[in-house]
């Protein structure tokens, strides 16, 4: 099983040399505030809503001290803006109080956050501050367990058993190409069994379509030929992958 792993994690990284956070953002605090908005909706969602939020509020002082019903108009589109518009506040005023208005870099200082957990810690480490992080969301759960990697559901139990699979260099770019062929090939309920490049290495192969042709209809993003979903260029961070290929 590691060694099957292992190939595919060396397989993706082939197919998706161009591997990297679909969130955009410019420095750690606005990378926080947009992974706790990507919660129960898409990253593009997220991306087209933020411009507004951080022009309104760029710091995490502006933020705290936003108005609440102001900052729910603003993120509402990302759903649950009620709670989310909660946590943005909370984890803004324990940055300017606790952390002298700066994005910690330690996990067990992130997840103190409101609204932060080990997923959003992890995305912060990998992609802010260049920390390996495993970021087990709901794609990155449902492959590896299509892969027989482990049969566990919680989060924590699943990023526990593939750090164990794999050296700590290799999680934050793992958790890049899982996610991306989760979002692209690998579908929750059609998988593109037959346009999958490393379907030969799938214990789960089958499960989807099988048919080439129409496994090919089912592909999304650039593997159907769209783009992703980030609107703007990555910032020059320590966690930052290299540049995407053809990418905006």
């Amino acid at each position: 099983m590691v060694r099957r792993a292992r190939r595919i994690n060396r397989e993706l990284a082939e197919v998706y040399p161009y591997a990297h956070p679909e969130l955009d953002f410019r420095n750690p605090f606005e990378l926080l505030v947009a992974t706790v908005l990507s919660a129960q909706t898409t990253d593009l969602r997220v991306n087209q809503t933020t411009p507004a939020l951080f022009a309104a509020y760029p710091t995490p002082e502006d933020m705290a001290a936003a108005v609440p019903e102001e900052m729910e108009e603003l993120i509402r589109p990302t759903g649950f803006f009620r709670a989310k518009t909660k946590s943005l506040l909370g984890l803004s005023a324990a940055l300017r109080d606790d952390f002298g208005g700066e994005v910690p870099g330690r996990l067990e200082d992130l997840v103190k956050l409101p609204g932060v957990g080990r997923k959003t810690a992890n995305v912060v480490l990998g992609n802010a501050f260049g920390v390996p992080g495993i970021t087990v969301d709901t794609h990155f759960g449902r492959l590896v367990r299509r892969w027989k990697w482990t049969d566990e559901e919680d989060p924590v139990k699943v990023e526990a058993v593939v750090a164990d699979i794999f050296p700590k260099s290799e999680w934050t770019m793992l958790s890049h190409r899982v996610i991306f062929h989760g979002r692209r090939i690998c579908h929750s309920r059609k998988p593109a069994c037959g346009a999958c490049p490393i379907a030969p290495l799938c214990p789960s192969y089958g499960e989807g379509e099988t048919d080439p042709e129409k496994a090919r209809k089912l592909l999304k993003y650039e593997m159907g030929g769209y783009p992703g979903q980030r609107l703007s260029p990555p910032p020059d961070f320590p966690g930052k992958p290299a540049p995407a290929l053809g990418a905006a």
